[in-house]
């Protein structure tokens, strides 16, 4: 496991402007994935959204109080999964236990050995899936809905809501958000220029240096794009894996949900 982290980190931390050498998602790689977490899943169900020649699994965990208070998408970073033991489960399986009904959807990977700029071509295909995943949540008259984002996933979900895709999300979570400048599919400030939904950009003291040296960046194009409702947060001794600190990651995207929504419902008023 170590061994993998640090080749995650050191692919995270190469330059993102290296030629890109796949065209297309790893389908088997996901249809593997899918059947294995299936098998092994124990908090929440397996749901198949999409077409039906280009299925995509994602886990639904319903709320558990009995007062449901909305619902969350969640969005995996580079090369993982819906179930990803890191931000990913404590997320999916804890907010449940706080009246917010999770929805993990799987995003498009790629072969082990890509690197972050070999991802950039496949960030338009997340506005479908987050579409799909939208759309079955609102037909179970979920409300509101929000969509949390790690790494990778932070990028392809700005973009997605950046773009028109007829997203209706109420509020934005970006966790580890980095990106680059150099390719337009990874720009995260060029993302955020265009937002206007409520947002929290969170990442930890000690993230990758990709997010914390993109930060004021993200701020000024919040505040290009008129965003009075972004807002930046530091959590002091986290790295981009919130290890060890995975309560204080729910304590703060569940503190946010909550206030964010009390700050829409007092707008319909």
């Amino acid at each position: 496991m170590k061994h993998i982290k640090g080749l995650f980190f050191l692919a995270c931390s190469l330059l993102l402007a290296a030629p890109a050498g796949f065209a297309a998602g790893d389908r088997a790689k996901e249809q593997r994935w899918a059947g294995q977490i299936v098998d092994m899943l124990i908090d929440g169900e397996a749901v198949w959204l999409g077409p039906d020649d280009a299925q995509f699994l994602a886990i639904h965990t319903p709320d558990l109080t009995g007062a449901p208070k909305g619902a969350v998408i969640l969005v995996h970073g580079m090369g993982a999964h819906p179930d990803w033991q890191e931000v990913i489960q404590p997320l999916r399986v804890r907010l449940p236990e706080h009246g917010w009904a999770t929805l993990s959807v799987q995003m498009p990977v790629l072969p082990n050995d890509a690197v972050p700029a070999d991802y950039a071509p496949l960030v338009p295909e997340a506005a479908p899936r987050l579409r799909s995943a939208l759309g079955w949540l609102q037909e179970r008259g979920d409300r509101p809905v929000f969509i949390v984002a790690h790494s990778l996933g932070a990028i392809m979900a700005a973009a997605a809501l950046a773009g028109d895709t007829g997203l209706e999300a109420d509020g934005l979570v970006l966790i580890g958000m980095g990106g680059s400048a150099e390719d337009p599919h990874l720009n995260a400030a060029a993302h955020l220029e265009r937002i206007t939904l409520p947002v929290l950009d969170l990442s930890g003291s000690r993230d990758l240096d990709s997010v914390l040296a993109g930060r004021e960046a993200r701020a000024r194009a919040a505040r290009r794009a008129g965003n009075d409702a972004y807002r930046q947060v530091e959590v002091t001794g986290a790295n981009h894996f919130f290890t060890g600190l995975e309560a204080v990651l729910v304590r703060r995207v569940r503190g946010w949900l909550e206030s964010t929504t009390d700050n829409l419902e007092q707008e319909k008023e």
